[in-house]
């Protein structure tokens, strides 16, 4: 079996979320091809010839591929499938864009999430919020699937010795237009690869109290999130959104300050190794989930969480 990954990048660096990838097809066979399709992207090509289990690396480049548009990066994959028995992309927002028009251009059932191989047509996805797991078989002759990243571990970046080949661009679909983007800048780490997080929910009150967080977030070199409801008051953008409908992250710590718990947030945290709550309602949801709980007052509880970080950091 041969299994194509199609890797996410912005043209200048492999996101690690691709790695993550990679593991998930190296659990169905070990003749695994990335496509590396951009513009001006022979750096991300090269990052993606050295990952570890990759065989073979197709590299398009054109200019309508620089903002990976589903139509154009879809109609590429469509012309490469026939050579592949899996089609494989990231759960992300990038890989959810492409992969159900790549799936509906080849009449196939997507399968989409998925968090475990049970064979080369057996696959495990979360349903109902992650609080049902549906194990799916697919008779497909090519399976199309998205990979939630947090399930499977990352693919060594270094050790791989792939070859490249340059494949021929389609043309420009012309369906879609890419207008702009507003980036949020940050020093913090990306949610999804970070290994702290530190969240906070509609209990903040504002996007000002964000700062409370930010203060602890810095100390711990963690990135900040948030609930969905602190996201649509507009206390913070809408890129710190961790759950169902945001980013699904899995850190080695998550501090959820004045998050309730509800089930669409629990969904995007829950597998994180170490969760803490504080929340001064002792019946919050979270506290069932949290390894940790605190029962006070987040406007007093992290400035004094602040002040502890920096007494250990000057005690060494």
């Amino acid at each position: 079996m041969s299994i194509l990954v199609i890797a996410e990048h912005d043209n200048a660096a492999l996101k690690s979320a691709t790695l993550n990838t990679v593991t998930a097809a190296s659990q169905l066979g070990s003749d695994i091809a990335v496509l590396v399709a951009g513009h001006n992207c022979g750096t991300v090509a090269q990052a993606a010839a050295k990952v570890a289990g990759v065989k073979k690396v197709l590299h398009a480049d054109a200019p309508h591929y620089a903002n990976q548009l589903a139509e154009n990066v879809a109609s590429l994959v469509v012309g490469l499938a026939s050579g592949y028995s899996h089609i494989l992309a990231p759960a992300t927002a990038a890989g959810k864009n492409i992969l159900p028009r790549v799936a509906a251009l080849l009449d196939v059932a997507q399968i989409s999430d998925i968090i475990k191989v049970e064979s080369a047509d057996t696959f495990v996805r979360p349903i109902y919020a992650g609080n049902v797991l549906a194990t799916v078989q697919s008779k497909d002759a090519v399976k199309v699937i998205t990979v939630r990243g947090t399930t499977f571990p990352a693919a060594a970046s270094e050790g791989g010795s792939a070859s490249i080949e340059t494949v021929a661009a389609t043309s420009d679909s012309g369906l879609s237009t890419f207008v702009g983007q507003q980036l949020t800048k940050s020093d913090r780490p990306e949610l999804t690869a970070a290994k702290i997080i530190v969240s906070g929910g509609r209990g903040m009150g504002n996007g000002e109290n964000f700062k409370l967080l930010e203060a602890v977030a810095d100390k711990l070199g963690a990135a900040v999130g948030a609930s969905r409801a602190a996201v649509d008051a507009g206390f913070v953008p809408n890129d710190y959104q961790v759950g169902q409908t945001g980013k699904v992250v899995a850190p080695e710590l998550y501090v959820a300050v004045g998050i309730s718990g509800a089930i669409q947030h629990l969904a995007g945290m829950k597998d994180s190794k170490v969760i803490v709550a504080i929340n001064k309602d002792e019946e919050a949801p979270i506290f069932q989930v949290a390894d940790y709980g605190l029962v006070a007052d987040l406007f007093v509880a992290m400035p004094e969480m602040a002040n502890e970080l920096d007494k250990l950091k000057a005690a060494g």
